[in-house]
């Protein structure tokens, strides 16, 4: 999936996420807080307003990520999360976003979803995804242990077999994620934003429509939490912010008949931003 990048500050993306949560649950702010320049349009002069519902209804995607998807299968048409081509991210985000896929697929492998958790750990070793991991040889990235992960997946072992290969990969990634620097509010911040665009994306009439993007949504806000770990300044109400977003998946990364509504989402994701020290 390609997107449109989009940055936004704390309070524009805790504001824009909260009133667009607003309007899906049929509820409005009492009061507007004033738009800036900074809230009212992005960088490159889309309208981040343009993805709330107004009449009460579910928020479609952001008409700045129209079209993203064409000639895409679920979720998998990779382009940057919130938005540029993923190889014009910094490195810090391209890992983030890295790492939820992988987050969403070992979830899925170990509740026994194989075929579900095949397209997230291409992530670290297909040549599709390759932009994503440029740069994170040398801080001791090793896809050797994902092609182990893939190799187990497809020849049908069970992840209690395999265990040990699920946290040696984990653990990879941890540690090059220490290595990589980046500030973790940002970091989260940009997690956030790219969980409500694919979060939208996922869900349509109140049914998963897109398994791919409801599996990546859950994958980021896991990631999210493990960024909030490093911050020396994390709040309680952060990482309680953060678990209560994952909890909006009721069975991880595996699609239900009934998922959270987008609204209540993207309003727990404005919790989080608010939440964020700075």
């Amino acid at each position: 999936m390609t997107k449109t990048t989009k940055r936004w500050t704390t309070l524009g993306l805790g504001t824009a996420l909260l009133g667009t949560g607003l309007a899906a649950c049929g509820q409005a702010p009492d009061t507007a807080p004033p738009a800036s320049t900074e809230q009212a349009a992005s960088h490159d002069g889309h309208d981040v307003g343009a993805a709330a519902a107004t009449d009460g209804s579910d928020p479609a995607p952001a008409t700045a990520f129209a079209g993203m998807g064409e000639g895409e299968g679920e979720g998998e048409g990779e382009g940057g999360g919130a938005g540029h081509e993923i190889g014009a991210l910094p490195l810090p985000d391209r890992l983030a976003f890295m790492s939820g896929h992988v987050a969403a697929g070992l979830a899925l492998y170990r509740a026994d979803e194989p075929q579900m958790a095949a397209r997230h750990l291409l992530h670290p070793i297909s040549e599709t995804h390759a932009a994503e991991r440029a740069g994170l040889d040398a801080l001791g990235f090793e896809p050797a242990l994902f092609e182990e992960v893939s190799a187990s997946l497809e020849a049908g072992r069970p992840a209690a077999e395999v265990e040990a290969e699920l946290a040696a990969a984990e653990e990879n990634l941890a540690m090059v994620a220490g290595k990589a620097g980046g500030e973790p509010t940002e970091i989260i911040r940009f997690l956030m934003e790219t969980l409500a665009e694919e979060y939208q994306v996922a869900i349509t009439d109140g049914v998963v429509s897109d398994p791919g993007e409801y599996q990546d949504a859950y994958g980021f806000a896991v990631v999210a939490r493990e960024r909030a770990r490093s911050l020396a300044q994390a709040s309680p109400e952060l990482i309680e912010a953060l678990d209560a977003l994952i909890a909006m998946w009721p069975e991880g990364p595996v699609p239900v008949d009934e998922p959270t509504p987008i609204g209540r989402v993207l309003a727990q994701a404005s919790t989080v931003a608010f939440a964020l020290p700075g």
